[in-house]
């Protein structure tokens, strides 16, 4: 019954729908770009319609590629997954959690710790990018975690922490220095940020205008790596506050004026609508809540301390 189903062909062509390119997909599957094209091309002269547009910006789904993209990836998941239940051993169970990587780095990773403890038999399997995973496409991430200000219809979403943006420095860091120079940290942001968020508008707000006129900037393009300088005295940054309270804390940072927030957005969690309820899914969304609140009282009790002694700076 199942004997001329041309399965080679479509799990090339789930490939190439779900990655976007024939040259991601052969890459995936280690063989040419050229044998992807056959492949392609052979599955639509069988089935006789097109399931790519072809331009030189690439190559789309049309409406019937679409169609068979989402059959197609859902057969290979259910298919996956039936397999690894068939496994002798099966003592962990695994979840795939999509984020980026200063979130990751930052906030997630340094908590998972406590989180094995709490779920010993469920493995959490990172997977950063800084590119917004289509949870509808891809159905092997089970939940995606990022800053974000937009809704997602026909998602599950919960709001986990709202952010801002003020300004850090290690403990020791001086703005006074000696020879008047004003080291400032600027970097690319792993999230669009909000408008607004530079080191002219908080200065502005501040009432710090010489700060811009005596700065040093030093320029990364990545925001882990400029808080790693901020980390060891090389400058003062402006930071996320979720992104920097496991620090802020611990005493490594410090504000340099917490009254002056710039406002950010707010991260966010997302599944496909009804996997929240799986088991794998819930236990992590409710050990989530319990750390965020943990975030959000160690947060409002620096906030406190801070507006209530000195301020540096």
């Amino acid at each position: 019954m199942f004997s001329k189903i041309p399965l080679t062909a479509l799990r090339v062509f789930e490939s190439s729908a779900r990655l976007g390119t024939f040259k991601a997909a052969a890459d995936e599957l280690a063989v040419t770009p050229a044998a992807i094209s056959h492949q392609i091309k052979s599955l639509e002269s069988r089935i006789g319609v097109m399931l790519f547009t072809r331009d030189a910006s690439g190559v789309r789904l049309t409406g019937e590629g679409e169609q068979l993209f989402r059959s197609c990836h859902d057969a290979f998941v259910a298919l996956g997954r039936s397999l690894d239940a068939l496994r002798p051993v099966a003592a962990e169970q695994t979840l795939v959690v999509a984020t980026t990587p200063a979130f990751a780095s930052m906030w997630l990773i340094p908590r998972l710790g406590r989180f094995q403890r709490v779920a010993p038999q469920l493995h959490i399997k990172i997977e950063t990018s800084n590119t917004l995973v289509d949870l509808d496409r891809d159905a092997t991430i089970d939940l995606a975690i990022r800053c974000s200000s937009r809704d997602y219809p026909g998602l599950f979403q919960t709001v986990l922490l709202d952010e801002y943006f003020s300004a850090y420095a290690a403990k020791d860091f001086d703005p006074h220095s000696c020879d008047g120079v004003l080291n400032l940290i600027a970097m690319q942001w792993d999230t669009p940020a909000p408008a607004g968020v530079d080191w002219p508008s908080w200065c502005a707000a501040a009432g710090r205008g010489d700060w811009l006129r005596r700065a040093v900037f030093r320029h990364y393009d990545d925001e882990h790596y400029a808080l790693q300088a901020v980390l060891h005295g090389q400058g003062a940054a402006l930071a996320s506050s979720v992104l920097v309270a496991e620090h802020v804390a611990s005493g490594a940072l410090v504000p340099m004026q917490l009254s002056v927030r710039l406002a950010g957005t707010r991260y966010v969690a997302l599944c496909r609508a009804g996997h929240e309820r799986t088991p794998c899914v819930r236990i992590f969304l409710d050990w989530l809540a319990q750390e965020i609140e943990i975030t959000r009282r160690s947060i409002s009790e620096m906030s406190a301390a801070w507006m209530g002694g000195a301020k540096p700076g």
